[in-house]
C-alpha cells in the first residue's frame, strides 16, 4: 500500500516512538510523518513520561530495552494510570521470545513488534489501534 493510499485516519494522529536508537526513532518519525502523523520521540522512559503528560499521544510504541525506565515499567505506568490507561502500548524488541511477548501482556502492552520491523507492521499497528480508538 502506498502513501497515498493510506487511509485518512492518519493525518494529524499523535504517535509517540520511545527508543534508546536514534536509528529507530528516526526511521519511525520519518516513515509515520509521511504519512501526515505528529510523531513524538523520547529516548527514555523518563523524557516519555513527561512528553506523554504534555501531549496525550494517540498510540505508543516503547523499546523494551532501554536506561533507567524499560519498556515495561513505562507501559504499567501508562496503563495504571487512569488519564493514560487508553492509550495503546506497542512494544517494541529485537527478542522475539514467548517470555517477552507474555511479559508485555501483563503489564498491559497492547501489541508486541519485532525489531526490525517492516514499514508494514508500523503502519498496520497504528491504523488497527487508531481505528479502535
Amino acid at each position: 500500500m502506498t502513501a497515498a493510499q493510506q487511509p485518512s485516519t492518519m493525518s494529524g494522529l499523535k504517535v509517540m516512538v520511545i527508543d534508546d536508537s536514534k536509528t529507530i526513532r528516526r526511521s519511525a518519525e520519518t516513515l509515520l510523518a509521511g504519512l501526515g502523523c505528529q510523531v513524538l520521540t523520547a529516548n527514555d522512559g523518563f523524557e516519555a513520561m513527561a512528553k506523554i503528560a504534555d501531549h496525550h499521544p494517540s498510540i505508543i510504541f516503547v523499546d523494551i530495552m532501554m536506561p533507567r525506565l524499560d519498556g515495561y515499567q513505562v507501559c504499567a505506568l501508562i496503563k495504571n494510570n487512569p488519564h493514560y490507561k487508553d492509550i495503546p502500548v506497542v512494544m517494541l524488541s529485537s527478542k522475539d521470545g514467548l517470555f517477552d511477548r507474555a511479559r508485555g501482556r501483563i503489564v498491559g502492552s497492547d501489541q508486541y513488534l519485532t525489531k526490525p520491523f517492516t514499514r508494514e507492521e508500523l503502519v498496520g499497528a497504528v491504523q488497527i489501534h487508531a481505528a479502535a480508538k
